[in-house]
């Protein structure tokens, strides 16, 4: 990675630098020589933030949705992958983003930028990234990655990766606590306002304990995570008139890929869709919930991304760290611990955003949608939410995790809780099983970089596979 690490700091000098002139007055030198020292420390910013979207947000997102049971390939390369043939060159781009487009950058802030604006938010960044790579990877470099020392950084466990980007996202939020806010344009998810990131980095790091199935850490830290869909973490497309930069998964629809992925073509629809409509005898409407409007946002033309106007359409804003997931995993974690009495104020927190518009656009929010707020004898025996007559608290939380899959998508929350609850090592498991890709065995991970596999000694002699369990999953 020693390569890599150079290569990604060039590439942000030749993006953001746009003269040369005023750099080396000195007549016997190459005026067109850049040190990286005369690049403006904010400049590092934007480009990695760019590339932690791709992460969360691109390729390998598009397909734990295929293997979650939200979206389906229909053809050609989304076909194959769909049907779990899945190349170890499909996680290029994303291993780049993750080592090249955010590592590098972050650290190269953290160890010579005096802002401390700056230095708190890549280090929220770096543990974002790097709980998120845990999770879709298992076992990865950290710990000796991006040193330039350092041409072949070993695997670190799992769990030690998972742990050290909660120590990572602890020591962001320290140093924002005392930073100065806002005035930063180079920040385009937050514009530097470091309240909304420490709330982002707490929710994160309930995240990052939920997946350990710390549930106790998780409720902890979503104590002080995001507390309105204000403080969202989201990327907003552009999408001007003359722009690339649209919503992700429009852009691979407007492109080559159109008819290759979506949710629904030809009378085939995803899990999801069939959760959201009356015409499937799994649908959650009931006398509490009308899902109507949810159907219709998430509903994918999948021949054109410009034919869309829901949750693709190409200006529409793509989720990372939300309010819903943080009151969500608040009312799993305290359902866990305390029962229905301790998880459906939360819940129904959720429910009450949804039942005011939230999760929708113009678009769709004038379609039929209700959530009216849940009692606590809906969950009984013939409750309404417990047709199947099961333990209460069981009903309870199955409707969380089933919210938790709703809500998620476009999010890789829905694949990180089908591996989670396939095996539950909690007193209370959740009766209720995501239907993931075509059938069993079921992807547990994604495949390390081909790139990686064949430039690093310290890796596998081969991948794993995706069927294999990461540790957090066993």
């Amino acid at each position: 990675m020693k390569k890599l690490y150079t290569k990604s700091i060039l590439a942000l000098v030749l993006i953001f630098s746009f003269s040369c002139e005023d750099l080396n007055e000195d007549i016997n030198s190459n005026p067109n020589d850049i040190l990286i020292s005369d690049v403006e420390d904010k400049l590092f910013l934007t480009g990695s933030q760019l590339a932690t979207i791709q992460l969360q947000l691109g390729h390998l997102n598009r397909i734990s949705g295929m293997y979650s049971g939200q979206l389906i390939g229909f053809s050609s390369l989304y076909a194959n992958i769909y049907g779990y043939s899945l190349s170890t060159v499909e996680a290029n781009g994303s291993w780049n983003a993750l080592y090249v487009g955010v590592l590098t950058n972050m650290k190269y802030l953290q160890e010579n930028s005096s802002n401390s604006l700056l230095v708190g938010i890549s280090q929220i960044m770096e543990g974002h990234a790097f709980g998120t790579a845990a999770s879709l990877w298992g076992d990865i470099p950290y710990s000796e990655a991006g040193n330039p020392e350092i041409e072949d950084p070993i695997f670190d466990d799992q769990v030690s990766v998972y742990n050290a980007a909660i120590s990572k996202l602890d020591a962001g939020i320290q140093t924002l606590s005392g930073a100065p806010s806002g005035g930063l344009s180079q920040d385009i998810i937050y514009g530097g306002d470091k309240n909304k990131w420490i709330a982002a980095a707490h929710t994160l790091k309930a995240r990052f304990h939920l997946h350990k199935k710390d549930y106790g850490a998780a409720a902890s830290a979503a104590n002080s995570g995001i507390s309105s869909a204000s403080g969202d973490m989201t990327y907003n497309p552009p999408a001007s008139q003359n722009s690339g930069d649209v919503n992700l998964f429009a852009t691979i629809l407007n492109g080559s890929r159109a008819g290759d992925l979506g949710n629904s073509s030809g009378g085939s629809e995803s899990y999801l869709l069939q959760l959201l409509s009356n015409s499937y005898p799994i649908n959650r409407n009931h006398s509490k919930t009308d899902e109507t409007a949810r159907y219709g946002y998430y509903k994918i033309n999948s021949s054109s991304g410009s034919a869309n106007t829901g949750v693709i359409a190409e200006d529409e804003p793509q989720n990372m760290v939300t309010y819903f997931e943080n009151q969500l995993i608040l009312a799993e974690a305290k359902g866990r611990s305390g029962g229905i009495s301790s998880g459906l104020p939360h819940l129904n927190n959720v429910r009450a955003w949804l039942n005011s518009g939230g999760g929708l656009n113009d678009n769709h929010n004038t379609d039929p949608y209700n959530y009216a707020a849940f009692d606590a004898a809906d969950f009984n025996a013939g409750g309404i939410e417990n047709a199947d007559g099961i333990d209460p608290t069981s009903a309870f939380l199955r409707e969380v995790i089933e919210e938790r899959y709703v809500s998620g998508f476009g999010m890789h929350m829905a694949f990180n809780d089908a591996r989670r609850l396939r095996k539950s090592d909690s007193a209370i498991s959740v009766p209720f099983v995501l239907v993931d890709g075509p059938g069993a065995p079921y992807p547990e991970r994604m495949p390390y970089s081909y790139n990686e596999l064949n430039s690093n000694a310290n890796a596998p002699a081969e991948d794993p596979g995706i069927f294999t369990k990461t540790k957090v999953n066993q």
